[in-house]
């Protein structure tokens, strides 16, 4: 799978955490409560985890005192910097051999670190079955055919499902450049290129997990959850241009004077830029 480097997420966790939909997160740490009975602990499985921003986004807000997250990424240098935030982030932290034992407020989180890739190693890596699957900014890289069999194989264990943050293709940059048209256009292409999983879903991926979980009997819900960016986060903005030209580079679909113009544009100052994505929710019926 395509990777990203730790900076780029450290750089997006706060828009990433502003924009997740509360509503989800509540209704989520409902059905964990009603569903655990008089259990007080949860087993949670994070893939594609990063440096641990959705255990960061998501441990606060459940009811369970006791959480025992399993972090999967098959970036061995983005697990490492995941004990490292996530050492930090917390009020206490102890080693457990490759583990950590932390503490948040009142609430004690096991987390344990796997290496493993997604598109060849599912099974396993749900085994035993948690509680709940959880991703975030993952499936819009995966393909349909996998987002089927993802789905399937949560669905087997019965386990709930949260994801947060799966690009929608919708994108508005202040002030307008004559270019943004063209610009998305091949971004988009880009986006449903192979990125490990096969041809990519990109855009269309929270309509497929969706078809997905519905077909098999869960009851789904989205919710939009926009990065809202302003000029107070011009670097962020700066980076996500870049990384845009740069793939629109790579589509070949634009002269390379626009994309140059565009990127100059959109890395100035003044700029503002909303970017869609969604949440999603699914659980058993």
């Amino acid at each position: 799978m395509t990777g990203f480097s730790a900076d780029w997420l450290s750089l997006r966790e706060s828009a990433d955490h502003a924009a997740r939909n509360g509503a989800l997160v509540d209704k989520l740490a409902e059905h964990l409560r009603s569903a655990g009975g008089a259990r007080d602990s949860v087993e949670i499985i994070d893939l594609g985890c990063g440096t641990g921003s959705n255990l960061r986004a998501i441990a606060p807000a459940l009811h369970q005192r006791q959480q025992n997250w399993r972090l999967v990424d098959h970036d061995a240098g983005l697990l490492v910097a995941a004990r490292e935030h996530l050492a930090a982030w917390a009020d206490e932290a102890l080693r457990d051999g490759d583990a950590l034992e932390l503490v948040k407020g009142e609430r004690r989180l096991h987390v344990s670190f796997i290496q493993g890739d997604l598109a060849r190693d599912l099974d396993p890596v749900l085994d035993p079955p948690p509680d709940l699957v959880t991703a975030a900014a993952l499936f819009d890289l995966c393909a349909r055919d996998w987002i089927r069999f993802f789905a399937n194989a949560v669905t087997r264990r019965r386990c709930a499902f949260y994801t947060a943050l799966t690009y929608d293709g919708q994108e508005i940059w202040q002030p307008p450049h004559p270019a943004d048209s063209a610009m998305l256009a091949a971004f988009h292409a880009h986006q449903v290129t192979d990125k490990g999983f096969g041809r990519s879903a990109g855009p269309e991926a929270t309509q497929a997990l969706s078809q997905s979980f519905e077909s098999l009997d869960y009851t789904v819900e989205t919710a939009g959850s926009p990065w809202r960016l302003t000029p107070d986060d011009a670097a962020l903005i700066a980076a996500l241009a870049e990384g845009q030209a740069q793939a629109v580079r790579q589509a070949g679909l634009v002269e390379q004077r626009q994309v140059e113009d565009w990127r100059a544009a959109r890395t100035g100052s003044g700029v503002t830029c909303t970017i869609g994505h969604q949440d999603l929710l699914a659980l058993p019926g």
